[in-house]
């Protein structure tokens, strides 16, 4: 059995003072003193003095390892062992292998396949508990917000191409009554429920909140609004996600420099 030890890093790698000391300030006071979270890097150390994590990088494997604690661009933070696991060297290090193998440097998302998924799955293979959720909670909080933004956009599109739908045919319906009314076949009737100005009126009401009938081109044009708003929340998530590459690019490392370090672990 081999002890798990999950080393915790401040991203820090800002090339501002100022924004490092801003996020170690906000790591603080949002981990160590309500106790919700921050903006972490994390790796897996288990089996010799190397620890394993995941990152950015444009060709090959995004997964990498440094010496433990001192990864160069992040702050340490702190660690906390995660138990034991019943895994022999051999299988760690295969483990290891099929990881690299299986988590490519350019399949790297902020949200949804970072560093800390990675330190996740790592320790599901163990056979010992996942992380706690506060190291990565500021990934899953953004991704769910982004969800929430793209269905709220979906259901908005749909609810409008819905009304304005039922518009066209309520307007249809009312032309067709406007028309037969004037044609002298049906006899006169007292009620004016029937007359142009009261379908007019009615129509109108039916209209106020913005289902006003339109042709094909307004349709296209509002629907194209619709598009164009869920198109630029894409764009935002992916720009946060470009802008955060670089704090999770890996120190490079060949399939052959890996294999050398599984090897000396083995010894």
């Amino acid at each position: 059995m081999a002890e798990v030890i999950l080393h915790i890093y401040d991203v820090t790698n800002s090339g501002s003072d100022k924004t490092n000391n801003t996020i170690v300030h906000i790591n603080k006071i949002f981990k160590d003193r309500i106790g919700l979270g921050g903006i972490f890097h994390s790796a897996i150390q288990v089996y010799g003095d190397d620890e394993w994590s995941f990152g950015f990088y444009e060709q090959g494997s995004g997964v990498f390892c440094c010496p433990s604690r001192k990864h160069p661009l992040y702050t340490y933070h702190e660690f906390m062992v995660l138990g034991r696991t019943n895994s022999s060297i051999f299988k760690v290090n295969q483990i290891l292998r099929e990881l690299s193998r299986e988590w490519p440097g350019t399949s790297y998302d902020l949200l949804s396949k970072n560093c800390n998924h990675f330190c996740d799955e790592l320790c599901e293979r163990l056979g010992i508990q996942k992380p706690p959720g506060w190291v990565n909670r500021f990934a899953n909080t953004g991704d769910a917000a982004i969800e929430m933004a793209e269905n709220t956009a979906l259901r908005f599109k749909q609810a409008k191409t819905e009304i304005v739908s039922a518009s066209k045919v309520a307007y249809r319906f009312l032309v067709g009554v406007t028309s037969g009314s004037t044609g002298g076949d049906n006899p006169p009737r007292n009620s004016n429920s029937g007359s142009p100005r009261f379908q007019s009126a009615w129509f109108k009401n039916l209209i106020t909140a913005g289902a006003k009938p339109s042709n094909s081109s307004e349709i296209e044009t509002q629907e194209g609004d619709v598009v164009l708003q869920h198109q630029r929340q894409h764009n935002s998530a992916h720009t946060l996600q470009q802008t955060c590459h670089n704090s999770e690019r890996p120190l490079r490392q060949s399939s052959h420099q890996l294999e050398q370090t599984l090897r000396h672990n083995s010894l």
